[in-house]
Order: structure tokens, then sequence, then C-alpha cells
């Protein structure tokens, strides 16, 4: 059976005291747009054209930001995972930024259907101050949909080094039925929907408090829970949620209030 195949890679460079493309590269069902940004910085917008992802899929999306650059990497629309009738559909991402810059991954969600098989990596190579923020949000199922997920097989792993010294390691594993899985008061409590934040600089720890603070209004949404950590040079913020509009509306209020700058517009239209 065909299967999809896609890479994509962007870097950025500075010129003129301002963040500018360096290098594209995109092949298969992987492509990247680069919209024009007036305000901010500037946005690389990834975009599967196959349409979701399932069983053999392979994706692999790269990014890279050079001494003094600040650059936005994130998702035209939700990421889907489908039904696998066998193997297991893979999406890789390696993000780097060198001294002095800051990179964020900010991708809309990843939607997992019923019998869907997943397998995702997220690494990330970082120099001297670099810094980086990365997002990524798993809604299972679409329940305003009537969809409900008996079965499902899902790998995340997160791997974040600075000067060649791992500094942030996590994983996720859900396989079976995500509806038992997740019902301990330990393990979500029935949510459905879970989002894993982090703010990975030198000095994370000194903006524990402004991320605490930037997480109230969100939790004060119906169904909404969440906490924010750091250690050394790490912040971590979970939100969960019963409902993937809410924690979308959240995860946004956060976003907003902590980074002090807008989500990327593809995020809202």
């Amino acid at each position: 059976m065909q299967r999809t195949r896609g890479k994509a890679e962007v870097g950025f460079k500075t010129d003129d005291g301002s963040t500018r493309l360096a290098s594209l590269f995109q092949s298969g069902s992987a492509k990247i747009r680069i919209p024009k940004i007036y305000e901010g910085a500037p946005q690389a917008v990834l975009i599967n054209t196959s349409g979701g992802v399932t069983g053999g899929d392979q994706l692999a999306y790269s990014a890279h930001c050079s001494e003094g650059t600040h650059a936005i990497v994130t998702s035209q629309t939700a990421e889907r995972a489908y039904r696998a009738s066998f193997e297991t559909g893979r999406i890789d991402t390696c993000l780097s930024a060198e001294n002095n810059s800051t990179i964020e991954w900010l991708p809309q969600e990843t939607i997992l259907f019923d019998g869907s098989a997943l397998k995702r990596t997220l690494t990330a190579d970082l120099t001297g101050d670099a810094r980086l923020v990365a997002l990524e949000t798993v809604v299972i199922g679409r329940r305003a949909m009537g969809e409900r997920v008996n079965h499902l097989h899902y790998q995340d792993r997160w791997r974040i080094k600075r000067d060649g010294k791992l500094t942030f390691a996590d994983d996720i594993r859900l396989s079976g039925n995500p509806a038992q899985i997740l019902s301990g008061p330990a393990a979500g409590e029935g949510a459905h929907c879970f989002a894993s934040f982090i703010d990975c600089r030198p000095d994370a720890p000194l903006f524990l408090e402004a991320a605490r603070k930037a997480l109230q209004p969100a939790l004060g949404l119906q169904g909404v829970q969440g906490a924010a950590s750091a250690w050394k040079d790490v912040l971590t913020t979970r939100l969960i949620s019963i409902d993937s509009q809410q924690l979308k509306k959240a995860l946004t209020i956060f976003l907003e209030t902590f980074r002090n700058c807008a989500v990327p517009r593809v995020w809202t239209c």
C-alpha cells in the first residue's frame, strides 16, 4: 500500500538586525510556507498535504535558528492520526538554536482517532543561552462529533540538550483503551485532551511566578486544569481538559500572556 513520505527543513539567519529566511527544503507531502509578518518574529507554517497520518507514514521536520535570531514554527491546521491497518506512523521533529537566539515550536493540536498508531519524537539542540519554547497538544477523539476512541497506540518522546548535555527528557505512552488509561486521578481523571509546554532558557526558574500568574485566567475556563513547575533551566506547564475548544482557549490565553505576544495567526484563521 502507498504510504506518505515527507521532509521539510527551514533555517533562519540575521540580516541588518532582523531575522530572515536562510534555507528552505521540502519534499513529498511535507511543505513549508512563510507568511508575510509585519510585526514580531517570522513564522514558518508546516503543511502535511496528505491530510493526516496513518500506519507506515513518515514525516520529518527540521528548523534551525542561527545566532541572534528569533523564529516561530507552527502548523497550518491540526494534525490527524487516522486508523492504522498495520505499522505505526512517525513524526520526527529536530530543532536547533545557536547562542542568543530563540526558537518557538507552536504547532496546533494532534487529533488521535480510533485505531490510530502514532510515534512522535521531538529533539532539540541548544547552544549557549539559546531559548526554546515548545508546545504539543493532543486531543483523543472529537467528542463534539460524537466520536469515541476505544483503542489507540501513541508514543511521544522529548529530548532537549544544551551544549551537548541532556537537560530535559519526557515520554508519554498510551496503548489500549485511552478512557481506561486516563481515568485515574493521577492520569487525567477522565480528561481526553492534554498539552505539554516547555520554556528552556538559563534563567527559566525566575519566570515561574509569571507562568503561574498567566495560568490563572486559563484555569478559570470550565473543565481546564493545569500547573507549572521549574528547575535549573527548564520551566514546564501541563494542562488537561474534557473539552478541546476550552483547552485551546486556555492555551491561547496562557501563551499570549506569558509570551507577551499573539499566538500564530493560523491558530485563529
